[in-house]
């Protein structure tokens, strides 16, 4: 993560009416028989958000500028809580250690990445979570929960380490339950407010783009 990215969260209560979600870029190639060449750039997806639309009253438009001025603009990043996506589970469900494999163990890494992974039966992707929350890990180890005093957590880059004597054994499956932020930084240096249209109903626009580690 770039040197200017500030651990501070999004306001919760403003993140709850954002709109946006994942974005991909494929080049499509058509052909002459009619086919197409498809080639997917980006290993992973960049999420994109739109914040404005989870401005409701003046206080929650004033705390938006206030944290678009602590973060001068574009130059920090910051943490966002993806209202639909931020649990190593279902958003409805509450954490569980098994949620996600993370790693095999072989008797000697301590450090595992967290990770989760999208798939079904035609294929899948995995993502590094970078930005967990503090206090919400839980691990297992081929099934058998890990304490907490046996693990290190690093919030900021999502590392688990394991305690020295508590390393997994070789071939055990470490899984891991978690909830998570978004690393993004605001996507434009200004944000333009008309406060009589905002008072008749209209909500400003402000763009969110996450951060690659």
């Amino acid at each position: 993560m770039d040197q200017g990215f500030h651990e501070v969260r999004f306001p919760m209560r403003l993140a709850l009416g954002t709109s946006g979600g994942p974005v991909r870029r494929t080049d499509i190639v058509s052909l002459s028989n009619g086919r197409e060449n498809r080639n997917n750039r980006w290993r992973d997806a960049r999420r994109h958000y739109d914040a404005g639309s989870g401005i409701r009253e003046i206080d929650d438009l004033y705390a938006v500028l206030a944290f678009f001025e602590a973060r001068s603009g574009q130059l920090h990043g910051f943490r966002f809580r993806d209202p639909v996506d931020f649990r190593s589970g279902p958003p409805g469900r509450a954490v569980m250690a098994g949620d996600q494999v993370i790693g095999t163990g072989d008797g000697v890494t301590a450090r595992f990445q967290l990770t989760k992974t999208y798939a079904d039966a035609g294929g899948g992707t995995v993502r590094d979570i970078v930005k967990p929350a503090a206090g919400t890990l839980l691990i297992s180890v081929n099934g058998a929960a890990v304490a907490g005093e046996h693990l290190a957590l690093d919030t900021t880059t999502g590392i688990v380490t394991f305690a020295t004597g508590h390393v997994p054994p070789a071939g055990a499956t470490v899984r891991a339950g978690f909830e998570f932020d978004v690393p993004v930084r605001f996507d434009t240096d200004r944000i333009d407010v008309d406060l009589a249209q905002f008072q008749a109903g209209r909500i400003p626009t402000i763009p969110l783009v996450e951060i690659r580690p």
